[in-house]
């Protein structure tokens, strides 16, 4: 067995499907509460389902943390991004700074940042505060061969795994993950054509935001990796694919869902790119789906059709492609929302007002 397929098999082990007699315990509670029977919504759906990850064990106050993964892609040299690779280590040192998107609202919310080099091309070994991960100064060009190895593949899945572990250890009770790496919505958008059964025009989109010509171009690499995946790995395994597509930091995501569910700990997925982390390990693992959270869903084609392979419904959608982190970490309030009220609403017995149809 591959040393990375042997690691998804011990983790998922240990990750059992929540119990849905808890869901509907919580639920009759949710029943009962001062407010018509349906009426918070999604919200009422997102407490049961805490109620069932936790086992029971509600509490409104949240230690949470968002960890953002940092790696370069080689496919950027296909010309495939508005920005040159270097941005990658630049934002990173941004984050660290405390200047981007990320640390405004996480600020603001009060998550914890955690930034990860999983594989940025460059020596990021003055930087203080940084999580030091790296595999390879980024992965290999996919056009040409596998992004990475079963051995790298390994190590990035192993460092979101423990990076998992160490947060359930910190009392996290809430983790989001986010991305930064100069060309990964072509290799999300890759893995959403092989595991959607799209085509790369489908689901491509502008990433970074480039003109047409590198558009074209875009979805043009998007459709040759695809097309030679398909060549080699007819059965489409998806760590196969993962090893051939996907990203270092891709795989440490994947390696943080895999561990903070065998930890029970919800994870608030954010854009195109963590999200398609999230459908490999559930293409693998599908019992990972009970503890995700699809934090919103943007404006990348490729997204919805992922949000639909998981059968996940966005907790919002604000039109956004940043990545980072920021549409889950936005999440972050509406998920603490729905627990206050689960845990500080009276009950029509405790308030002494009448239900319906008394």
């Amino acid at each position: 067995m591959l040393k990375s397929s042997q690691l998804i098999a011990e983790v998922a082990e240990a990750i059992a499907p929540v119990d849905p007699s808890l869901i509907s315990i919580a639920q009759l509670h949710i029943d009962n509460l001062t407010k018509p029977v349906g009426s918070l919504g999604q919200l009422e759906q997102i407490a049961a389902r805490i109620f069932a990850i936790r086992k029971g064990r509600m509490d409104p106050a949240f230690h949470k943390s968002v960890y953002v993964f940092a790696a370069d892609h080689g496919v950027a040299g296909a010309g495939v991004s508005a920005y040159p690779s270097e941005v990658t280590a630049q934002m990173v040192r941004n984050f660290l700074a405390g200047g981007a998107a990320i640390n405004v609202l996480a600020r603001l919310h009060g998550a914890d940042v955690h930034v990860v080099d999983a594989g940025v091309n460059a020596d990021l070994s003055d930087c203080s505060g940084l999580l030091h991960r790296k595999v390879r100064h980024g992965s290999r060009n996919m056009l040409r061969e596998a992004a990475m190895s079963d051995a790298e593949c390994e190590q990035a899945l192993q460092a979101g795994v423990g990076l998992a572990e160490a947060a359930s250890l910190g009392g996290n009770a809430l983790l989001a993950v986010g991305e930064m790496g100069i060309g990964n919505t072509t290799a999300a958008s890759a893995i959403t054509a092989v595991l959607t059964h799209r085509t790369a025009a489908e689901v491509t989109g502008r990433g970074t935001g480039v003109d047409d010509n590198i558009f074209t171009r875009k979805q043009s690499v998007v459709q040759q990796v695809v097309d030679n995946f398909e060549v080699e790995n007819g059965n489409k395994n998806a760590l196969a694919l993962l090893q051939s597509a996907g990203g270092l930091e891709i795989a440490a995501i994947a390696g943080m869902i895999l561990g903070a569910a065998r930890h029970g700990t919800p994870v608030i997925i954010d854009g195109f790119i963590s999200t398609a982390a999230a459908a490999i390990v559930f293409s693998l693992v599908p019992s990972i789906r009970d503890y995700l959270f699809a934090g919103h869903q943007s404006q990348e084609p490729g997204h919805r059709f992922l949000l639909e392979y998981l059968g996940l419904k966005p907790l919002l959608q604000l039109d956004m492609r940043l990545g980072e982190g920021t549409g889950a970490v936005l999440a972050m309030p509406v998920i603490e929302s729905a627990v206050a009220l689960y845990c500080e609403m009276a009950t029509f017995a405790s308030a002494g007002v009448s239900g319906a149809g008394a």
